[in-house]
């Protein structure tokens, strides 16, 4: 077969004129869904976003609380999180027998596990036989409360009823439970959903308790990654929540109490914080009349919540180090603004020319050429979006490498950044994988549901999504080099090691 050569600079016109197009589908993409959502507000202040796609009968729903680990009181870290987990324990028609006899030990247990809680507390001077009465009676009231209820009966409603993908999570910033039903099921959605924010019975709390310390156990003090990140984290933030972990400091989960999962809450139900989303084969006249019939009732807050305190601007640079027999690692995160300000859409494109595929700059340097990486990614946004955050670059050296050394080349590729503007097809290549997983996000009902409840939570307008490659492509390549010269800079960053202790770095 004949090959056709074709002029290097003929050849950047031509791929850049196909991006443009590309471009201009992909932004009528956006604008198209944005016209057909229908936003309303309830009296209550709570948000509804409802979009009619008529592809399957079937429905996904979302809903987003603007209230996660970042709003925690201090020394109630985890409260969010284990929230989270007591939310699907039922409530006081969902998985219960007898709920008037229920709630009488349910009471005499929360007084139990709090008088435990305080002896133990109380450390060296703490009463053994103390302990000992009081740990007895807690495991002899747990045990009767478990005949006057259900477990996993809310979990039994969904699935019976066809629902799929059911799950919950607890970030930074935000709570998010999500479902996807037949569309004929949309009402016992919204009687399951309204009851638990109105009614929910935090059951087997101390059981539950347990599981997250060991959950935590797991997830950071046996993994070496999580533990770097913990540390990495508090030393990059200071003084704003986010350098606080979502599954809590040990020693506040440990004795955590049933009074702080409601104060956390109290914040969580305020109809002023939650956003609903539907998307699906949905009537949206009808679908608004059975979530106004079921959400509209709760009350809004009363009570401002508390100011999150600003993180100081950091002005010199930071380093945490985590000794562990594993496979070293290497955390590297600079300071920079969020959304929606310009400079979080030029890092959302630099992250794409530094990790996002086999030829973006990190990844082409440091592991295919160079060899002294075995992987690298960069994260735009951590560890939350709600706030200013973090730009981070993760990466793990290839034996016989070093962090060190390892690091070293990350800065020498981020010394390029500020020293040239990245090439016009590099610039088009990474905006069109930005542009490429934008479509396949929204394919889905799902992950339309998400997106849409996503960024009307965090900022305060769903539109954002329906603009955002418009914005995408304004960033230049000038404005990734000052980008560069703004935040990637020594005195803004920290640094993170993990290392063998043998190591020597």
């Amino acid at each position: 077969m004949r090959r056709i050569s074709m002029n290097p600079n003929k050849y950047l016109k031509y791929l850049i004129i196909v991006l443009l197009l590309f471009s201009s589908a992909a932004n009528s993409y956006g604008l198209a869904l944005e016209k057909k959502v229908i936003k309303t507000k309830l009296d209550n202040g709570l948000t509804v976003l409802m979009l009619e796609r008529h592809v399957s009968p079937t429905v996904s729903l979302y809903i987003r609380h603007r209230v996660g680990a970042a709003d925690e009181s201090p020394g109630e870290t985890g409260a969010a999180h284990f929230l989270e987990h007591l939310m699907f324990k039922g409530t006081a028609t969902i998985g219960a027998k007898d709920y008037a006899q229920e709630k009488k030990i349910l009471a005499a247990i929360e007084e139990t596990g709090n008088a435990l809680d305080k002896e133990m507390l109380k450390g060296e001077k703490a009463r053994p036989q103390t302990i000992s009465q009081l740990t007895a009676r807690l495991n002899e009231l747990q045990r009767q409360a478990k005949q006057y209820f259900i477990p996993n009966e809310l979990d039994r409603l969904y699935t019976e009823n066809g629902g799929l993908d059911m799950n919950a999570s607890t970030g930074q910033d935000v709570t998010t439970y999500h479902v996807s039903l037949p569309a004929n099921k949309i009402e016992l959605w919204a009687r399951i959903e309204s009851d638990r924010l109105l009614n929910p019975v935090f059951r087997e709390f101390y059981t539950e308790r347990d599981v997250i310390m060991e959950e935590r156990r797991q997830r950071v003090e046996a993994d070496p990654e999580g533990k770097l990140y913990e540390k990495f984290l508090s030393a990059a933030f200071q003084v704003h929540p986010y350098g606080r972990p979502i599954l809590g400091w040990t020693k506040d989960m440990k004795y955590l109490s049933p009074e702080a999962a409601r104060k956390i809450f109290e914040k969580y139900k305020a109809p002023e914080s939650i956003v609903i989303a539907v998307v699906g084969d949905i009537e949206p006249a009808a679908t608004l009349k059975l979530i106004e019939k079921y959400f509209g009732g709760i009350p809004p807050q009363k009570e401002k919540t508390a100011a999150i305190p600003v993180e100081p601007r950091q002005t010199k640079e930071r380093r945490v180090s985590v000794n562990f027999d594993a496979n070293p690692m290497l955390f590297i995160g600079y300071h920079k603004p969020t959304a929606p300000a310009y400079d979080d859409y030029v890092f959302d494109v630099l992250e794409s020319i530094l990790t996002r595929g086999r030829t973006s700059r990190l990844y082409n340097s440091l592991v295919i050429r160079q060899g002294i990486a075995k992987s690298v990614n960069a994260y735009n946004g951590t560890p939350g979006v709600r706030y200013p955050n973090l730009f981070l670059i993760s990466a793990e050296p290839r034996h016989p490498y070093t962090n060190a050394k390892l690091e070293e080349a990350v800065f020498g590729e981020i010394d390029k950044l500020k020293e040239q503007p990245v090439s016009a097809a590099e610039l088009a290549k990474a905006k069109n994988s930005i542009r490429m997983q934008y479509i396949k996000n929204l394919d889905s009902n799902s992950e339309l549901a998400s997106a849409l409840s996503y960024y009307e939570t965090l900022l305060g307008d769903y539109k954002y999504f329906a603009n955002y490659l418009n914005m995408i492509d304004r960033v230049s390549a000038v404005d990734i080099q000052n980008a560069a010269k703004k935040y990637l800079n020594k005195n803004n960053r920290t640094v993170g090691r993990l290392s063998q202790a043998k190591d020597q770095e």
